[in-house]
């Protein structure tokens, strides 16, 4: 497989553990009802056999975290999410709890996250193992979530029991989990994002993880009137470069080299060099020059093809 002009593995397989994800536990008869009026998605109709995309936004609509959201029985929803902001995050929604039947808690320890790849993961899932995006399927004493495809390829996220045996796969490199992950073109949000996007200039509502149709939640009325009133003016794109590049970096215009166009949302190393990354930019810089990371005159990025569609009228 050619990727931007470089040699890249093909396929990808094995399991990696996710290290940088951790699990909240939200548990409670009113578990479901409570994050479905903190989160962007609908929690209420949450079902086993299913997972969603979520956001936790401020009162101003930024997004404080993101999540992928599973039901693991009639009580209890698990959250995964970039383990440098599951603490503030547990403290946030927990001012919220009040009097809902509600117990929020770190799970991590009790439910490590891996992140499966390719053919082998398919086999070792067995037949049982979720086809379509978002589905769930028991892995052992787990739970199997099929992710997006990226590039091509099958991705799961395993969440299972600590006791219980890492998969049978062949290890998996960090940086090519990574770069699944950006070239999926979901931008999970970390310490370096908080509060820098409303869930439209990460592509949220167009990959599923916005529902317009639910209740209120902390920054409803900003996301909605920006969606409806046609104020979006950024958007999440997919970029290569020869260089490294970071989450949280800026990305300056060439014609406009005294204030950012943009902001690195997730990065990864590209097999064989250099790098790939999903850029939160403004739409109006897409038109003409060059971007650049870290300044006007910095390594040059080169636009890529997302693996879903932005609205025409918007990107």
């Amino acid at each position: 497989m050619i990727i931007g002009g470089m040699t890249t593995p093909t396929p990808l397989s094995g399991a990696l553990r996710l290290t940088d994800w951790g699990v909240i536990r939200a548990q409670g008869a009113d578990a479901a009802s409570f994050l479905h009026g903190q989160l962007t998605q609908d929690m209420s109709s949450l079902r086993e056999g299913t997972a969603r995309l979520a956001g936790f936004c401020s009162a101003k609509g930024r997004l404080q975290a993101s999540f992928v959201v599973w039901r693991a029985d009639a009580d209890t929803l698990l959250l995964a999410c970039s383990a440098d902001l599951l603490a503030p995050t547990l403290k946030r929604l927990s001012m919220f709890v009040l009097r809902a039947k509600c117990k929020l808690s770190d799970a991590s320890a009790d439910w490590p996250l891996y992140g499966l790849v390719g053919a082998e993961a398919q086999a070792w899932l067995g037949d049982s193992a979720p086809s379509q995006p978002w589905a769930t399927a028991a892995a052992g004493a787990g739970v199997a979530i099929r992710l997006p495809d990226a590039q091509g390829q099958p991705r799961w996220l395993l969440a299972q029991p600590a006791d219980a045996a890492a998969p049978a796969l062949p290890a998996l490199a960090p940086g090519d989990w990574q770069w699944l992950e950006v070239q999926s073109g979901l931008a999970r949000i970390s310490a370096a994002t908080v509060e820098q996007f409303l869930p439209q200039m990460v592509n949220f509502e167009v990959v599923g993880g916005v529902n317009f149709q639910k209740g209120c939640y902390p920054g409803q009325e900003v996301v909605a009137r920006s969606q409806y009133r046609g104020t979006i003016k950024r958007r999440t794109m997919l970029f290569d470069s020869d260089a490294p590049l970071a989450v949280g970096q800026e990305v300056f215009h060439s014609d406009d080299p005294g204030q950012p166009a943009g902001l690195v949302a997730l990065a990864a190393p590209r097999p064989g060099g250099g790098a790939s990354a999903l850029v939160e930019i403004k739409l109006s810089a897409l038109e003409s020059g060059s971007l650049h990371a870290g300044a006007a005159d910095g390594p040059v990025l080169r636009r890529a093809a997302l693996p879903y569609a932005i609205p025409v009228d918007q990107g």
